[in-house]
């Protein structure tokens, strides 16, 4: 018996011990709920924040059937996006027009609900409106102000001066970068290399600093592309006192990739890794057994968590199901899916259960590894 089983076997049964050895659901909920997932509330939450709710009966239920029992009573959302009024031209029925953090810590209660939240806030835009980016910054900047556990990451695109983002950042007290792939002057982005969108100047900063960088890597074949762990390998080697976090459990939506492409990225002590919106557990599988759960860092990609659907694994690929693509309707009856925010979570316990990790190795993944990494108490 391995350890991480010994370790659960030796004290008393909670619901989470018997979804862990594949006793959950129904039966698990007749026991008398011994973990601690009850009261908790989330951190520095205001009180007069009004209750606002995208959940349907579904998703309620489906949290209660699947989740309660597994999520530990803190959570560290290490992938949250913020966005203030006229900086985003897409809609999300039901959501406010613009989020900060008393919106946030009201909503996230649809995904994890009862537990003290924190996370590393990130800014969200619309391309057509990257002018406005300096908005978004400073939106983000006010926002980490409102708690003492939470911290924020800066939007940078590869053009910025590399000394006037350490200046903002420093300004703004801020922990670090995000970047993104449709910044790249080349075309399709999609298949751009990271310096395209992540250049070396900027890295160098968050080495000389001490900062983390949120990437989602693009490529066809994403952390299996020979360029993506090039420049993965040469940053995190090159620039030590540098985080990186690669987003999307590596964005290994078509898990073979990770299984091909992780082990050549072992033995980077500053590498890590957040699970947002990855629905796949064999993504999530593949580096807590390749590189260590010590890595993972959970991550909801607030407000992406809030749509109803899920990514799928196909041929060398992946593909996304939405609440409105026409395949929800099957002989044996009509689907309604759930938030995939949801579907994210449940695939991260069935990675946890099959890696048979124990409760701590669990809290580690949800609390202690992000604020260990963000210095939060």
């Amino acid at each position: 018996m391995t350890q991480p089983q010994t370790s659960v076997l030796r004290r008393a049964w909670t619901r989470r011990d018997l979804m862990r050895l594949g006793i959950g659901g129904a039966l698990a909920s007749l026991l008398p709920n011994l973990a601690v997932n009850g009261q908790a509330v989330a951190a520095d939450s205001p009180k007069d924040a009004a209750r606002q709710t995208l959940a349907t009966e579904e998703d309620r239920n489906f949290f209660r059937r699947e989740l309660d029992s597994f999520l530990p009573d803190k959570i560290f959302d290490a992938h949250a996006h913020l966005f203030k009024q006229g900086t985003v031209s897409w809609d999300l029925k039901g959501l406010p027009p613009q989020v900060g953090y008393p919106e946030y810590q009201a909503l996230i209660q649809d995904i994890h609900p009862n537990r003290r939240t924190a996370a590393l806030f990130l800014p969200a835009f619309s391309p057509d409106k990257k002018e406005l980016l300096p908005q978004c910054n400073e939106w983000i900047s006010q926002q980490v102000a409102q708690s003492k556990d939470c911290v924020g990451g800066f939007f940078v695109k590869p053009e910025d001066d590399p000394e006037w983002v350490r200046q903002e950042v420093k300004r703004l007290k801020l922990r670090g970068f995000k970047c993104y792939h449709t910044m790249a002057a080349v075309t399709p982005t999609w298949e751009t290399q990271i310096p395209d969108y992540l250049p070396e100047q900027l890295v160098k900063v968050a080495g000389e600093e001490g900062w983390s960088i949120t990437l989602h890597m693009v490529r066809s074949r994403a952390v299996a592309d020979e360029g993506n762990q090039r420049w993965i390998d040469r940053y995190c080697r090159q620039y030590p006192n540098m985080t990186l976090i690669l987003a999307h459990s590596a964005r290994g939506f078509q898990p073979a990739h990770n299984l091909e492409g992780l082990h050549n990225l072992k033995g980077l002590d500053n590498l890590y890794f957040d699970t947002s919106a990855n629905c796949e557990p064999i993504a999530h599988q593949a580096i807590m057994r390749i590189i260590g759960h010590k890595k993972m860092l959970y991550g909801s990609d607030f407000h992406v968590s809030h749509l109803r659907g899920r990514s799928v694994a196909v041929a060398d690929s992946f593909l996304w199901l939405y609440e409105d693509t026409p395949v929800w309707k099957e002989k044996q009856g009509t689907i309604k899916p759930v938030m995939i925010g949801l579907e994210n979570l449940r695939s991260l316990k069935w990675a946890c259960w099959s890696e048979r990790l124990s409760d701590n190795a669990v809290e580690d993944i949800f609390w202690n590894n992000a604020t260990k990494l963000f210095g939060i108490s």
